[in-house]
């Protein structure tokens, strides 16, 4: 299998923090962060598969996503790192945390519980689907044949990230569609854990959103006994692009400790 596409920032020496995006995500979606979280640390962010620059390929479960980040730490020599992961990403750290709990420094998932959730992409599935991306002329052209699908300006320019150009004109989609629908209902679906993970965990929600709600934390804490929960004000499910300052405040100082 191969390495995970990937994005390195700060001092090689710094403890290492891997962040993990959402579906249909990028490793861009966190340059910001990541760049100024690497004044104090090593970070990592990547494409998880089917996303962006990595590999394309049928098994899009938490597991394998979980086993890509093992590798792509392996391959850059961190036997130990710190994770974040938001959404999908905040699935697959806990994910992680569950199957090698020993490699895991800290834990931070941001707007998402271990839950079962009603499926919210569809419009999206079948906008990717059915829209002929080869024979648009224009990104501008794509959004205008997305914005049946996405009426949200800022949901319509975070998906059509996916599109990149052909050389003879037109546009391909990065995103693997096809492997991601056919698990769509893992990825939104509830999680089950053989291990307790005992080591320092922060749950992160937006303050407007509902992804996670207080009824989820005594679930969350029987496997992850140390959590600690923050809310971001004024921030919705995409916590780290609706309030940036927020966000780094609070999850900052949990990663220095």
């Amino acid at each position: 299998m191969q390495i995970l596409n990937h994005r390195v920032y700060g001092d090689p020496a710094a403890e290492p923090v891997y962040i993990l995006h959402g579906v249909f995500g990028m490793l861009d979606n966190w340059h910001l962060f990541a760049n100024q979280l690497a004044e104090h640390k090593r970070v990592i962010t990547c494409d998880a598969r089917n996303h962006g620059k990595s590999v394309h390929h049928a098994d899009a479960t938490y597991p394998a996503m979980a086993e890509d980040l093992f590798r792509l730490m392996d391959h850059l020599g961190d036997r130990t790192a710190s994770i974040l992961g938001h959404s999908m990403g905040g699935k697959t750290a806990m994910k992680a945390a569950d199957l090698q709990p020993e490699r895991i420094n800290r834990l931070v998932v941001v707007d998402i519980a271990p839950k079962a959730y009603i499926p919210g992409h569809l419009r999206y599935f079948e906008a990717f689907k059915s829209i002929d991306f080869a024979q648009m002329g224009s990104r501008r052209e794509a959004d205008e044949a997305f914005t049946r699908y996405a009426p949200e300006l800022s949901v319509r320019q975070f998906l059509l990230k996916n599109m990149e150009p052909l050389p003879e004109g037109g546009y391909r989609l990065k995103v693997n569609v096809s492997a991601l629908e056919a698990h769509y209902p893992e990825i939104i679906g509830g999680m089950s854990f053989e291990r307790i993970f005992d080591k320092p965990s922060l749950f992160v929600k937006g303050a407007k959103s509902a992804y996670i709600k207080s009824e989820d934390e005594a679930y969350i804490l029987q496997h992850f006994p140390q959590a600690q929960f923050a809310a971001v004000e004024g921030a919705g499910h995409w916590v780290h692009a609706e309030n940036p300052a927020g966000f780094y405040s609070c999850v900052e100082p949990f990663l220095r400790g």
